[in-house]
């Protein structure tokens, strides 16, 4: 089985913090920070349409303003997220522009942006290239259990963490359902293949009844066809339905107590776990006075969530040429043998 998301680290274990997730099959990606996006082609960039913020550090925005100058001008709506205060940072960057001109183009650029504050809300604001990108705010909404994007396919949770005093938050990705097509059931039940796959999976995911009436259409060299089935039988026949794929990251945050529940609690069993380790662990007195973690913390991370895989990454320049060193000391923590 494929998985529907596949990942990259835009910049790399050493540059800015950005993790590109494109969808299999689909058009679309989302963004997990958004540091230094230059090695992206623009093709991939204008994927994007949700981008989770952990918090806004330069390494971890600066990329908002290449995302906005290839926006422009294009029929995009685009979502960001991020931490308490982070609508005040979005309005200062699309104001900081002068927008005489964007009535030239001749279709909109819509910007929703979301901040998850610590009263459990999602408090929002519009920014739209037809009205000069000025905020517009709006009702907020609740977030249960830090939810902040929840579709048919997937949902994606946020924590709050500790970093140096400010905060910065953790990312869950939670596919719901991994639907996987039985080809070999299709030929025998006579059946293509075809977009109406998409539309099944879709239903499915959604909980339609099993009684549902579902119709089938698809066109070959004998002309146009369609079939009625129940929605219960493609779904038995057809559909293997298989536990989604989670993907976590965290970035910047303290090693302590309240930040260890959290992180552990967020990203238990992920089958990968993107986990920032800027430090080796000789260094731990640095780490625990800007925030961070050392290797070695990161990989007991891993280990007391059960994570699948562990991808440490965001080393500090200050161990340029221990990359490996770094890597090592996760990997001891994460297998528990680096007492």
């Amino acid at each position: 089985m494929r998985p529907q998301f596949q990942t990259h680290l835009v910049n790399g274990t050493t540059g800015d913090p950005v993790l590109y997730v494109d969808f299999q099959f689909r058009r679309r990606a989302l963004l997990f920070d958004l540091g230094e996006i230059g090695a992206l082609p623009a093709r991939q960039v204008l994927r994007v349409t949700d981008v989770f913020v952990s918090h806004t550090h330069m390494d971890h925005f600066i990329g908002f303003d290449t995302l906005l100058r290839l926006m422009v001008g294009r029929a995009k709506h685009l979502r960001l997220y991020g931490p308490a205060g982070f609508l005040d940072r979005v309005a200062h960057r699309v104001l900081g522009y002068t927008w005489n001109l964007v009535q030239n183009f001749p279709v909109e650029l819509v910007i929703d942006a979301a901040e998850l504050r610590a009263d459990g809300l999602l408090y929002r604001a519009q920014f739209r290239s037809a009205r000069h990108f000025q905020r517009e705010d709006q009702d907020p909404v609740v977030a249960p259990g830090g939810v902040l994007r929840d579709e048919d396919e997937f949902r994606v949770r946020a924590v709050p963490l500790d970093h140096n005093g400010i905060v910065s938050l953790g990312f869950a990705l939670e596919e719901k359902a991994h639907l996987n097509v039985w080809k070999n059931r299709l030929d025998a039940l006579g059946l293509p293949t075809g977009p109406w796959l998409s539309e099944l999976k879709r239903r499915v995911r959604r909980g339609d009844p099993d009684d549902t009436a579902f119709t089938i259409r698809w066109r070959d060299r004998d002309g146009e066809h369609e079939r009625v089935e129940t929605l219960g039988m493609l779904r038995r026949e057809v559909l293997c339905e298989v536990p989604g794929q989670t993907i976590a990251f965290v970035v910047d945050a303290a090693f302590h107590e309240a930040n260890r529940l959290a992180v552990t609690e967020l990203v238990r069993y992920a089958d990968q776990f993107y986990v920032e380790a800027p430090f080796l662990n000789e260094a731990v007195t640095r780490a625990a006075a800007t925030g961070h973690l050392t290797a070695g913390q990161a990989g007991r991370l891993a280990r007391e969530a059960g994570v699948k895989r562990v991808i440490p990454f965001h080393f500090s320049s200050r161990h340029a040429g221990q990359e490996a060193l770094i890597e090592e000391q996760v990997r001891a923590a994460f297998a528990g043998t680096d007492s």
